[in-house]
């Protein structure tokens, strides 16, 4: 079953072939329409049947209500999403397309997906920031800025400076080391587009900064013992994740490597053959499209949001040791 409920894009075909196709350019309300966003998330109390201690079977009890809770459920189908504390605050899921509004309309971004996961309980919208880098003349990454955000306490409200590698698709969060390329709003707190916006900074020097790291990967050159060792550091999972000693993923070393050494797309071009950018993008390809999922959906979910995110961040990190 695909995680997918709805969505709308732009240009390629998804990852599961599902959604509307947009031409380019289309307003927000269409985009509302088309990836399932045209509806608002309502809240009601929470409500429940004590049962009757008559034992009579056609007394069905008195109905209490429970205040500390809310149920938050769908406008338009009325399917409960769930129940949240009464401080929840909500992010409707027109506000994930208004935040682009003003970036679409002056800023020169462009929404390429949108839509709804998990029969709307999570929301995302990409897109494209305009910003692009060739690497070695022919790797071709382009910026993108993801909103995205849950009303089941999965997630946080974030909003992530990404970048996508053309050639194979790949998404890999923009590493700033200040943490300034993502924002999370907790549901606590009130949902402050403008405010994020700033946050961000939405700023050209965040992708320049990535640029010259991006750059500085490509040129470093590495040996198989260093290749080798650069998996063994980020596909071996800390004691702390409840195993009593740090467990090497053999495998996925083995599927990772085998990207590295040729399998992986663009592995063979020359600004990743051999070198500390071919290493990071074996990592970030193994976690977009071969890690062990129940399905392609909660494979994305977890790269964007979740263990797989993590792991991409692991590699960067690793990487930048290699050109420090």
């Amino acid at each position: 079953m695909h995680l997918v409920s709805n969505m709308a894009y732009v240009g390629e075909i998804p990852w599961h072939g599902l959604g509307n196709q947009l031409s380019p350019k289309q307003p927000i309300e269409v985009w509302a329409r088309q990836a399932g966003l045209d509806w608002t998330i309502e809240s009601a109390d929470v409500r429940f049947v004590a049962s009757s201690t008559s034992g009579s079977p056609n007394n069905i009890g008195s109905i209490h209500a429970f205040p500390e809770q809310r149920v938050l459920y769908r406008s338009d189908t009325k399917a409960p999403l769930s129940v949240v504390s009464s401080r929840y605050q909500v992010v409707q899921p027109r506000e994930i397309l208004e935040f682009y509004r003003d970036l679409t309309e002056v800023g020169g971004f462009e929404l390429e997906t949108a839509g709804v996961l998990k029969d709307g309980k999570k929301l995302w919208a990409l897109a494209r920031t305009g910003q692009s880098v060739s690497l070695k003349g022919r790797d071709e990454v382009n910026g993108y800025l993801l909103l995205a955000t849950a009303c089941d306490g999965t997630l946080a409200t974030t909003a992530q400076f990404t970048s996508v590698r053309v050639v194979c698709n790949n998404t890999l969060a923009i590493a700033l080391g200040d943490s300034a390329g993502c924002v999370k709003v907790p549901h606590r707190s009130q949902f402050d587009a403008q405010a994020v916006k700033r946050q961000l900074g939405i700023a050209i020097s965040s992708w320049d900064g990535f640029m010259v790291r991006m750059k500085a990967l490509v040129e470093r050159k590495v040996s198989d013992a260093a290749a080798e060792a650069f998996f063994q550091r980020v596909l071996t999972y800390p004691a702390s994740t409840g195993l009593p000693a740090p467990a090497t993923n053999d495998s996925a070393i083995k599927a990772a490597h085998a990207l590295y050494a040729g399998r992986g797309k663009g592995a063979t071009l020359p600004s990743a053959s051999g070198t500390a950018w071919g290493l990071v993008n074996s990592i970030t390809e193994f976690v977009d499209h071969q890690r062990r999922a129940r399905s392609d959906d909660h494979r994305r979910d977890a790269a964007w949001f979740g263990a797989g995110a993590t792991l991409k961040q692991r590699a960067w990190d690793e990487a930048m040791k290699l050109v420090a």
